[in-house]
């Protein structure tokens, strides 16, 4: 299937794109974005990172053309404070992340992310670290098991899936995707398996954030890029889940506070100042344009704040 960048105009188009401004993709994927920032300016240069190598591969072939004006960087964004040190750059005009799964990771049955598709349980978006979602599965404690289910998830039969998956794994070892599919569905209630999402989504989520440490990552992130943008430099940020959603909306508002004196202070003695403005109140959701050519694009949230 053929990647479709999510929210592509409206995510690029809150960069304010400027002719020789310095870019970051702290999220490179299949480069839907990065070809379009760069068809957008003249001199700029653009950092490129991604975590996955195969998608750094891929993208250089994409942006042959463009080779000169990119720095790609094989990395996680929770450290984009490090890579720009690295490579050399103080600050930048705008940084954008799309914090979803690619369509060619998910497609890929050997990547271990679809329940769609039979495959090794894998789940590592950076296939050089060891922790894969088969390590989770069958060595990670029930308690364990259950809590990244219900908090990462947010699935409501967390505890019986959980202690099926022991049982399960006790005579045999589940190493694939439909293996573990199938032991989700039958510890599920006849009615929730007959519900519009599939049975395994929430799970696989689970495992996929767990596996990737992706919350930790994302609120790294948040912490330190505002502090590398210049003024008025914007960051985007697209989100898939309300777990992802909810943690770019509490960094935005709070950044875009400041003070952080109790609300029983009458007047602020933190003397913290707002580092972002707010640029979207609500976020920016698909049309049923571009829902109808690209499902994936239903739970996308695209939130966008500038540097005061």
């Amino acid at each position: 299937m053929k990647h479709i960048p999510v929210l592509l105009h409206e995510s690029i188009n809150a960069l304010n794109i400027k002719p020789e401004g310095i870019y970051v993709d702290g999220t490179l994927g299949r480069a839907g974005h990065c070809l379009e920032i760069l068809k957008r300016t003249e001199k700029g240069h653009l950092i490129a990172i991604d975590c996955d190598e195969e998608a750094i591969a891929e993208a250089k072939a994409t942006l042959e053309k463009y080779k000169n004006r990119i720095t790609y960087v094989h990395g996680n964004f929770k450290d984009i404070d490090k890579i720009l040190k690295e490579v050399g750059v103080d600050s930048v005009d705008a940084m954008l992340f799309d914090l979803g799964v690619s369509s060619p990771q998910l497609d890929n049955a050997d990547r271990g992310f679809s329940y769609n598709k039979d495959g090794l349980l894998d789940m590592r978006m950076d296939k050089t670290a060891s922790l894969t979602a088969t390590e989770v599965v069958n060595n990670w404690q029930e308690k364990d098991l259950r809590k990244i289910f219900f908090e990462y998830g947010e699935e409501r039969f967390s505890k019986i899936i959980a202690r099926e998956i022991i049982k399960k794994r006790s005579d045999e070892k589940i190493d694939t995707t439909f293996k573990l599919n199938e032991i989700i569905k039958s510890a599920m209630p006849a009615a929730a398996r007959r519900e519009t999402q599939h049975p395994s989504k929430r799970c696989f989520q689970a495992l996929r954030i767990a596996v990737n440490g992706e919350l930790g990552s994302i609120s790294s992130m948040l912490n330190v890029a505002p502090s590398l943008l210049k003024p008025t430099g914007r960051l985007s940020v697209i989100s898939f889940h309300s777990l992802e959603d909810r943690l770019v909306k509490k960094s935005f508002v709070r950044e875009s506070k400041g003070c952080i004196c109790p609300r029983e202070v009458p007047v602020c003695v933190c003397g913290v100042k707002p580092s972002l403005k707010l640029i979207t109140r609500k976020p920016i959701t698909a049309g049923e344009d571009e829902i109808s050519v690209n499902p994936r694009a239903r739970s996308a949230k695209l939130r966008v704040a500038e540097r005061v």
